[in-house]
């Protein structure tokens, strides 16, 4: 635990060194903004809830937390510092963590930032807080999926380009497998069986499920699980391409 915490402190510390840090948080909170106001239609629902601004999220998430992530184990690699990092006393296991922990809260803070919204529709209406943490929640967890998932790709490659490339394929294709687009591309080819246990494989199921105020701890356990095990396979990458 030390030795995470080490790597999380330099690695988050990181993230304020240079104003790119400051300039991802403003552009997230005005897409999100954006999104919410102008393209969910905020006003016009007339309904005290989020669902306008969280419904976003996964999308917006979709090239955000790619951005995040493409430097985690890319940039290492590049500038050949990896070599020196992993001499420290630090596991690569502690490593993988450390720096996934920093990403994530670097993330939560740009989403708690968003805490305005919240105050807004509280005083515009009377809506159910409860439903809005839950949203807050798999808004970050699912941030943190995004993230893991990104961290492992980023560490197959030394260009941060291809990291982000193909960490938006990969979150899009799980996003997809929930968005109900497999049944018009299979049609009767697939048992419906099959799709069932794919869709259930979704990072945007399980987000909706707990958006509608019901945390389960299926859904919970998912996105646990969802993120050890690319962190697992970040680590073992790391390992592998460690010496290249």
């Amino acid at each position: 635990m030390a030795s995470i915490g080490t790597v999380f402190r330099r690695e988050f510390a990181g993230y304020f060194i240079t104003p790119v840090a400051y300039v991802f948080i403003v552009i997230f909170l005005a897409l999100a903004a954006a999104l919410t106001f102008y393209v969910g239609s905020f006003f016009e629902r007339g309904r005290a809830d989020l669902l306008s601004f969280f419904q976003w999220h996964p999308w917006l998430y979709l090239f955000f937390m790619p951005a995040i992530s493409m430097r985690l184990w890319a940039e290492e690699r590049k500038t050949g510092t990896i070599e020196l990092f992993l001499t420290l006393p630090v596991s690569t296991a502690a490593a993988v963590v450390g720096k996934f922990l920093a990403a994530w809260v670097f993330a939560g803070l740009a989403l708690a930032l968003t805490f305005p919204i919240w105050l807004t529709v509280n005083y515009l209406g009377e809506p159910d807080n409860g439903v809005i943490a839950a949203s807050y929640i798999g808004s970050f967890l699912l941030a943190g999926a995004y993230l893991a998932i990104g961290s492992c790709l980023s560490a197959l490659t030394r260009n941060q380009v291809i990291a982000f490339v193909l960490t938006v394929t990969v979150c899009f294709l799980f996003n997809v497998l929930g968005a109900g687009a497999l049944q018009p591309v299979f049609g009767d080819a697939v048992p419906a069986a099959l799709l069932e246990t794919l869709a259930s494989f979704s990072l945007l199921s399980h987000f909706n499920n707990i958006v509608k105020g019901v945390i389960d701890l299926r859904d919970l356990a998912y996105y646990a699980l969802a993120i050890g095990v690319w962190l697992a396979a970040a680590a073992i990458t790391v390992d592998l391409k460690k010496a290249d």
